[in-house]
Parts: C-alpha cells; structure tokens; sequence
C-alpha cells in the first residue's frame, strides 16, 4: 500500500501556523469521512431493512459507493486501490439486486456492525479528542497572556512561579491532548480504509453465501478479488499496527522530554543566544495601538525568510510580508506592560511596532536573526570613546613653555590655512565614540554606528563626553580644543565619504572617514557626535566644503558658486545666520560636559 500522509509527532509542541494549518486538512479530511460514513451507513442501514426495497437500495449503494471517488478528500493519497475496488464493488451491488433474499442477520453482523463500529468508536474518539484539544489550546493561551502580563519592575517571585507553573502545566496539557490528537488522526487515515473495505466484505460473502444462485453469478476470478481485498485490507491492518507502535514509542520519548521545554524563563541564568543565525521563527507578542494613549498585545508567529520578516496568523496558510529587513537596526526597548521587548528600526529612522517575547534569551537570538540580514559593522567590533587628549592632561605637559602641537601642526600654518580657505564654520559638538565599520557605500552605516556606540554608553554607564569645536573649511574638518585652542584631530574633507544626522534626535551627526593605511590597506571609521545645533547645518557645511573643492577645479563653477552663496566682508562662504548664538552656546570653562 503507498504511504499515507500523517503529522509529526515532533511539532506539536511547538504548534506552529504550519502544523496547525496541517492540522486543519486533516480536520477536514476527517468532517468529510464522517459525513461520507454516515451516508454509506445510511445506505447500508436501507440494504438491511428494507428488504421489498432491495433493488433501490442496492442501486443507492451502488451511487454511493462511486461518490468515493468524488469527495475530493483533502488527503486522498494512497485512495487509488480503494478507488478502483469500489468501483468494481458497485459492479456487483447492481449484479445482485435482482436477488431479493433474506440477509438480515448476516447482513447485521459482517456489514452494518462493522461501520456502526467505526463511526462510534473512531470518528467519535476524533471529535471527542478534537474538543479536548481546543480546550486545551484555548487554556494555554489564557495562560500565556497572564504570564505576559506580569509587572516588569518589583517582581512577586512568588506570583511569577506559581503563574510559570500555571504555564507549564497548561502547555504540557495541551502537549498531551494533541500528541493524543495528532496519533488518532494519522490512525483514522488507516482505519477508514479498513472501515471502507470490511462491511463491503462482509456484505459480498452475505451474497454469495445466502443466494441460491450465487454460484452461477460469481465466478473464481470474483473469488480471487475477493481475496485480493482482504489481503490488503490485512496488509492495511499491518500498517496501522506498526505506526501505532512508533506513534506510541515516539509520543513517550516526546513526553518525557525536560520540564525546562514547557517552563517559560527556564535558562535565564545561562542563555545560550546563537548570533550567527540564518533564519529565526517563532512567536512574538506585537503591540497595537487602539487608541491615543491606549494599546493592545497580539501573539503572532512571526520568521525571517530572504531578508524579510514575515508574519503568519494561526490558520493562515502562509506568511504575510511585515519588514524589509535590509539596513534596518534592532534594539531593545523597555515597555510599561511587557518585558523582554525590542523594536526594529528602518533605513529612514520609523521605528517599527514593538515585539515581546517569553524570555530574555528568545530576545536576543530573535533580534539577532532579524540583525543577521544585513552586516554593515562586524559583530564584536570595539567601540573607541575617547579619541582625543584632555586639555588639562595637554596643559600640565606643555606648563611652563610656548605650546607645542602633539600632532605635528604648527599654529601659524593652521592660522594660514584658514585664512586660505573659502569657508571657515564653527560648530560646538561632543565626541560620543567611533568604531570600524565595513561599508561606506550608504549613510545607513552611520544610523546603524550611532545606534550602537549609544546602546554601548548606556549598557557601560558612559555619562560623560569631551567638548571640542568643530571647524569645517573647505579643506579639512578639524576638532579643536575650546580652552588651548589646540587641534586635537583632523580629516581631511576628502576621506569623508558619508555624513548624516539622525532621523528623530536631530542633533546627533556623525561621519564616515576613509583612510589608507602604512601598508596600503584602506580602512573605514564612524565617528559620532552630539551637537549644539541642529546636524543638517553641519551636514550642509561638510556637503558646502566638498562643493567648493571640486569647484576649485573649474574657475567658472567656482563663480557660479561664489555667487549662489552669500559671501562675508572677507570674501568667505557665509554658511549660517545664527553664528553668534552658537558661539554663545559654548561652555567656556569646562573640558567634559554632562550627557
């Protein structure tokens, strides 16, 4: 016989869309055969009583033994040889309605006991199983989203055990009902076929035990199909036997299982997190606002697949695209109502609707196979938070004699090259921190960089930042010191190849710069700042700058430039009107300031 399809054992715990989504072929399967057998019952019942009837009825048998083949059953494989022997079977019902004999007891026993017997004790035991298991779904559900619901701050460790317990008890629970469920289904797709062939059997030998003529009618090559249909239905019967076993060894092994499988929170001391995922599935708790100030909680299913999150109800036959993941970032957050939360950020800087999860430990590995679709910074890549020399550290060397540059610059030069260059802006910014990064091709690398060194200062109680001024010319960006006046670092304008400000914070900026290594070797780093003012004029002088180089180039594109731009008294690049209020805003007096 050709296997039959069944459900694995192995899923039910998880009781995925998938699984359920298979599950409900089966639920269907099984609606149809119930409905199929109470109308063979029903024509058998009629074959049984009415007996002045027996031509009609045996025609209505004939009918409905053909109709098999066109119930489009949703799991039909494996239905080809009881296909064609019911076809051949109703051959014979119209063969034997010209005999109209005396079968009732025969009839009873070998042909209306057997299917009354399937329809009671199989279909019902599914039915029966089929509402335990809803119960079942439905408690552990209730569990679930009272243990969402436990207060972040000042835990009842005692209400969160007896509510973890409360959990385990309902998902183990629900384990067993659908272990019981999923072995009753996959036995049904055997037993109706047994259930299916039997009463015919028994209703064939009734004919040609009890018909006078019966031997005329049927030959030995009846006798052999006769044959062939039991032994296939023992064969069936065999089958059935040896999958029981292996449902029933499969179920104890599943059973037996670690407590830690139904017990939410179960590794919290030691979380083994996989940061190196392809692909992550499971559910999520996604917040909804219905209201102004007003949210709700939905338990979805939710995977990656192809660079993408996708979302799957339960009963849904496949995912629905939620987020294209590529660029986007992932951080944690901290939710009034819910722990364990995070939400992903797009390129443009939307954060997106926020997940939560049972444990801390699905947290992170969720967040890190949504990361993994993108690597614009390698994992594990230090973050540098301070990149220049204090200026009191700078004076207590330098004490007593004329200041000397530790960079190589001399002053005068500097002061030169100022008064050469077409723009001179000024801007007061703190250094928040840099880090290596691997792409240089899209500004989403700076989101991602700033995303990082903030998360990095809050996770290692980072508070404090060095103040410089920032002076963009057209040649170079350089971070001076606002007591010493000494440069601390400087780029030229052309390693930058991405600046931007963030999308929501706007006074936060940060760079891009390229450089060539000793050896030739190129490198890339982000380097972040908080600003007085607003990142997009900052943004504006650094794009200002690099015009006006590639202008030098041609004298009449610098004209044109020179002239859609207001210039100063001095003949410099007049950038922005608020100049004097950002010199205002500087601190005079302190080195560092408080974040």
């Amino acid at each position: 016989m050709p296997a039959v399809d069944k459900l694995l054992l192995e899923e039910a715990l998880q009781d995925s869309p998938q699984t359920r989504s298979l599950l409900s072929v089966f639920e269907e399967d099984a609606g149809t055969l119930t409905e199929y057998t109470n109308q063979l019952l029903q024509a058998m019942q009629r074959v049984y009583g009415a007996q002045n009837e027996m031509c009609l009825a045996t025609q209505q048998l004939s009918k409905q033994l053909l109709a098999y083949e066109k119930q489009h059953f949703a799991l039909g494989k494996g239905d080809e040889e009881v296909i064609s022997s019911l076809h051949y079977f109703s051959k014979v019902v119209d063969e034997l309605n010209i005999l109209h004999s005396e079968l009732a007891k025969q009839l009873a026993d070998t042909m209306i006991l057997p299917i009354i017997q399937f329809r009671e004790k199989d279909l019902t035991e599914v039915s029966t199983l089929k509402d335990l298991f809803g119960l079942a779904s439905n408690e552990h559900d209730v569990s679930m989203a009272k243990y969402s619901r436990l207060p972040k701050r000042k835990e009842n460790e005692k209400l969160k055990a007896e509510v973890a317990k409360e959990v385990a008890n309902a998902r183990r629970k629900q384990h067993l009902s659908s272990l019981q469920y999923y072995c009753a289904l996959n036995a049904l797709q055997y037993r109706k076929r047994v259930a299916m062939m039997e009463p015919m059997l028994g209703y064939t030998r009734g004919q040609i035990n009890f018909f006078k003529k019966g031997a005329e009618m049927f030959s030995k090559r009846m006798d052999s199909f006769l044959s062939s249909v039991s032994d296939m239905v023992q064969s069936i019967q065999g089958e059935l036997e040896a999958e029981a076993e292996k449902m029933r060894i499969s179920q104890q092994d599943l059973i037996a299982l670690n407590e830690s499988v139904y017990t939410p929170d179960s590794d919290v001391s030691s979380p083994a997190i996989n940061r190196n995922l392809i692909q992550k599935a499971g559910y999520l708790n996604l917040r909804n606002k219905t209201g102004l100030v007003t949210t709700t909680w939905e338990r979805l299913y939710f995977f990656t697949q192809g660079g993408n999150l996708m979302c799957q109800p339960r009963g849904a036959v496949a995912g629905g695209l939620i987020q294209d993941l590529d660029n986007c970032s992932v951080m944690a957050v901290d939710c009034e109502d819910r722990r364990y939360c995070f939400q992903i950020t797009t390129p443009t800087g939307k954060a997106q609707n926020v997940k939560n999860m049972e444990n801390d430990k699905i947290m992170h590995s969720e967040s890190a196979g949504i990361q993994d679709s993108t690597q614009l910074i390698a994992p594990g890549t230090p973050i540098q938070f301070d990149i220049v020399l204090p200026a009191m550290e700078f004076l207590d060397q330098n004490r007593g004699g004329r200041r000397a540059n530790p960079f190589g610059e001399s002053e005068d030069s500097s002061k030169d090259e100022e008064e050469d260059s077409l723009l001179q802006q000024m801007f007061v910014v703190r250094f928040l921190g840099s880090m290596a990064v691997q792409s240089d091709d899209t500004c989403e690398v700076i989101y991602e960089a700033m995303r990082q060194v903030l998360a990095a200062r809050a996770i290692h109680n980072i508070f404090r930042m060095t103040e410089s001024h920032l002076m963009v010319t057209s040649k170079n960006l350089r971070l001076i010191d606002p007591q010493t006046q000494v440069t601390r670092t400087s780029f030229e304008l052309a390693t930058v190849t991405q600046f931007a400000a963030h999308q929501e914070n706007r006074r936060l900026i940060g760079i891009v710069v390229r450089l060539t290594e000793p050896l030739g070797e190129e490198s890339m780093s982000a380097y972040i700042f908080e600003s007085n003012t607003e990142g997009e004029k900052i943004c504006y002088a650094i794009s200002l700058g690099k015009e006006i180089i590639e202008a030098k180039k041609d004298p009449e594109a610098l004209a044109q430039l020179m002239k859609s731009v207001p210039l100063t008294n001095d003949g410099k690049f007049m950038l922005l009107n608020d100049l004097s209020e950002e010199d205002g805003t500087m601190h005079e007096g302190g080195e560092e300031s408080e974040a």
